[in-house]
């Protein structure tokens, strides 16, 4: 028996008693699900299979208090309050731990098993990415345990994908001959990045590769370990970046200038492909990346014609769709293999097999400078959101939503005076040295200079009309006095 069977045997003796630490990995932009996944709003805060969004998916497939503990969310700080509210919708909480910049994966695991190895210095953690599917999510949890004796005994666990089709925009796995002391484990033979298309016809029909989920269990002190050996710099701007870390709210900012100091790199790159420890566990378990509509096409209910659809979508004569509206009534008639998707504010339209160069449409719109590209008609606050409705020369319209118990900065403004009418809510209105309790169809003045709160102090949302008049409208024409949430 080597080195390495003995650890195992040794893990396998100490049962499963101590709790995995999910990493959920919170950055990308998902530019091919566009017009709906924006950089503002990305892929894995949006409800795209069922009413709850992928991040909330990704966390109730680790609320198990027997197998693992409380997640840790490296996200972008920009979604810092769509997460929390995320969250509190769902009732659950976790550590989340912001990036001031992208710098993909390696870095950002390296900050998590950082964090976990102070509460515990034999941390195992499972990173994985919070904008997939997993349709079996007892047989996800099922193949973890699986995997974690050789977690334990220092060896990276993957999961790999038995293929369904010869995807060439996937990494695959070439399964190894399996582990003689974990009998689910098998060692890893290679790694192959998006093959061509007859190469991975070949893997699909040979049974010799999987798809490589992006999902691994390891030890938090062996993956800085390799982390330390194989890249370094990655490590050492991790260490400074979280040693100068501070809380804001209920988020730990990470230190900006030293995370920004790390080589931009995945953990497949800097580590797992590297590495001799990688294993895999060739898992079922309903696992999709919904890297794009068409995906999205083939997890979704058909109608007897092969199209499907979601919101408000009219057909005739037509096969093989794909049409989601978010907002207008979209029809078709006489197409076959099409992609529509109307948002609020633009209209997709492509084919089927070319959803996967959406984000080269994205791409040309960030350059023409569209704000399309990266923003969405709704912006997010912690308070709530806002959506301009109509908008002219020296007045615009919003819609308000603010949420239960939230409120507004304390502020005022330099161009513009405001007129807000209750739809329904209670709102509580502070104008310079009054305050006001407004009802349902109740107007207020707010005029130019007249320093102003707006706040919810009810159970239920507050939904209010704001009209706005002045020579300048822009966000930027807002002087805020006091402000719970901290921004400037």
């Amino acid at each position: 028996m080597n080195q390495a069977q003995r650890n195992i045997k040794r893990a396998e003796r100490t049962g499963l008693d101590a709790s995995i630490v999910p990493v959920l990995l919170s950055g990308g932009t998902g530019s091919r699900l566009w017009p709906l996944s924006r950089e503002a709003r990305p892929k894995q805060l949006l409800s795209l299979t069922d009413e709850r969004t992928l991040l909330q998916q990704t966390v109730a497939r680790v609320d198990d208090a027997a197998l693992f503990g409380a997640p840790i969310i490296i996200a972008n700080a920009e979604h810092r309050f769509l997460i929390a509210e995320q969250l509190r919708a769902i009732g659950r909480e976790a550590t989340v731990m912001l990036e001031p910049v992208g710098r993909s994966t390696a870095p950002a695991v390296a900050i998590a098993a950082l964090t976990a190895l102070r509460d515990d210095p034999e941390a195992i953690i499972l990173a994985m990415p919070v904008d997939h599917m997993i349709r079996d999510p007892l047989g996800f949890r099922r193949a973890v345990a699986a995997g974690l004796p050789a977690a334990r005994a220092g060896q990276f666990v993957l999961f790999g994908i038995r293929p369904d089709s010869p995807a060439t925009g996937m990494g695959y796995i070439n399964i190894g001959e399996p582990s003689s002391a974990v009998p689910a484990v098998h060692h890893v033979g290679g790694f192959v990045e998006k093959p061509n298309l007859a190469t991975a016809k070949g893997f699909l029909a040979a049974g010799s590769h999987l798809w490589n989920s992006g999902i691994f269990l390891m030890s938090a002190k062996a993956y800085l370990e390799e982390l330390e050996r194989l890249a370094p710099d990655v490590l050492t701007a991790c260490r400074a970046a979280l040693s100068g870390a501070v809380e804001d709210f209920d988020f730990v900012r990470i230190a900006a200038d030293a995370f920004a100091a790390s080589p931009s790199i995945s953990i497949d790159y800097a580590v797992i492909e590297k590495t001799d420890k990688a294993v895999v566990v060739p898992v079922d378990i309903g696992w999709s990346d919904v890297g794009s509509w068409s995906a999205l096409w083939k997890l979704g209910d058909k109608d007897d014609e092969g199209n499907v659809k979601s919101g408000d979508v009219v057909l005739e004569d037509a096969r093989g769709c794909y049409l989601r509206s978010d907002g207008p009534l979209v029809t078709a008639l006489g197409v076959d293999d099409l992609v529509v998707i109307a948002a609020s504010d633009v209209v997709l339209v492509t084919r089927r097999d070319r959803d996967q160069d959406v984000n080269k449409l994205v791409a040309r719109l960030r350059a023409n400078g569209h704000r399309a590209a990266t923003e969405t008609p709704a912006v997010h606050r912690p308070w709530g959101y806002y959506q301009s409705v109509h908008s002219g020369e020296r007045f615009q319209v919003k819609r308000i939503t603010v949420n239960p118990g939230a409120k507004l900065s304390l502020q005022m403004h330099y161009h513009r005076a405001e007129h807000w009418i209750v739809v329904n809510g209670t709102a509580l209105v502070t104008r310079d040295d009054e305050t006001v309790l407004l009802r349902e169809n109740e107007s207020i003045f707010v005029p130019l200079g007249c320093t102003h709160r707006l706040e919810n102090p009810g159970k239920m949302p507050l939904n209010l009309i704001e009209v706005q008049s002045g020579p300048y409208l822009g966000e930027d024409d807002i002087v805020r006095i006091e402000d719970v949430y901290n921004r400037v």
